[in-house]
């Protein structure tokens, strides 16, 4: 018995330290989702090589390199639409075909590494890091062009995104063919429905209709996919449509997706933050 309380006291600041050390950890985890996106981020360097692994399982029995193959495909292909989008006279058409820099849009394949679709803060975590390109607030698109959701760190070889169901989401969306753009977000209820908020009560959404991001995004490009309407209901002051957005994207089961960064929106958030703008800068 001796010996015991001689080893416990011999140990016990030690235990008394790691204990501290988990307290303050999970209190600094909780504070907000970037906080647990950033400690996330962080450990995937260290889980990336065992998640690495069983993704190398799962991507074998789905063919994962011929799944490769195509995704770098699809996101040459996107990237090659984009610039014809954005092309308005054939010499400018020219220009982005033969100058990649010149294109608005650049895109990259990247494998689920790990998700979550079960919780309030879904996350994504990707095989790409800032080695391969990615930067924060690049655009995360499904396969076949539908919204998934927004990088929001990222390491030298992984990368965090938050889904669009993530409670903590935001994004611009509308109704397609019209003017109507509402807020996107997610109540944390269905993990196939969003909702898109502050509709116009002359909007008149009908089941059925598409609904597509506007490019009022500092993410994502416009007229991208987001879902399509599944019912609408006015708010208490019948000034304004809830819209309840069944999700084109099948976020559960993705294990390819395609990186959206738009090579406009540094310049643009500078032009934003610029000096000039501010009102002690206005001529006289």
């Amino acid at each position: 018995m001796r010996k015991l309380f001689e080893f416990i006291r011999s140990v016990y600041v030690v235990v008394l330290f790691v204990a501290l050390e988990a307290i303050a950890l999970n209190y600094y985890a909780r504070s907000s989702h970037y906080t647990q996106a950033r400690l996330l981020v962080r450990s995937a360097e260290i889980a990336g090589g065992v998640h690495g692994f069983f993704a190398g399982v799962r991507r074998y029995f789905t063919l994962g390199r011929e799944n490769r193959m195509l995704a770098g495909r699809v996101a040459e292909l996107e990237e090659r639409l984009a610039a014809y989008g954005v092309a308005e006279t054939a010499a400018r058409l020219a220009t982005y075909l033969d100058d990649p820099k010149a294109r608005t849009y650049r895109m990259m394949a990247a494998t689920v590494i790990s998700s979550s679709v079960n919780r309030t803060q879904n996350q994504i975590i990707l095989d790409r890091g800032r080695l391969d390109g990615v930067v924060e607030r690049m655009a995360v698109l499904s396969l076949d062009g539908a919204m998934v959701g927004y990088v929001v760190d990222c390491t030298d070889r992984y990368s965090v995104a938050i889904p669009v169901l993530n409670t903590a989401y935001r994004a611009s969306g509308r109704i397609a063919e019209s003017d109507y753009i509402g807020s996107v977000y997610w109540d944390g209820a269905d993990q196939h429905v969003a909702l898109l908020g502050d509709v116009s009560k002359y909007a008149d959404p009908q089941p059925g209709q598409r609904v597509v991001t506007t490019g009022f995004s500092q993410f994502f490009p416009p007229d991208v996919p987001i879902g399509t309407v599944e019912s609408a209901e006015l708010n208490e002051t019948q000034t304004a449509y809830t819209v309840r957005v069944r999700l084109a994207a099948e976020i559960a089961t993705m294990t390819e997706v395609l990186l959206v960064e738009n090579r406009d929106r540094a310049e643009i958030e500078s032009l934003r933050q610029s000096e000039k703008l501010k009102p002690n800068n206005s001529p006289e």
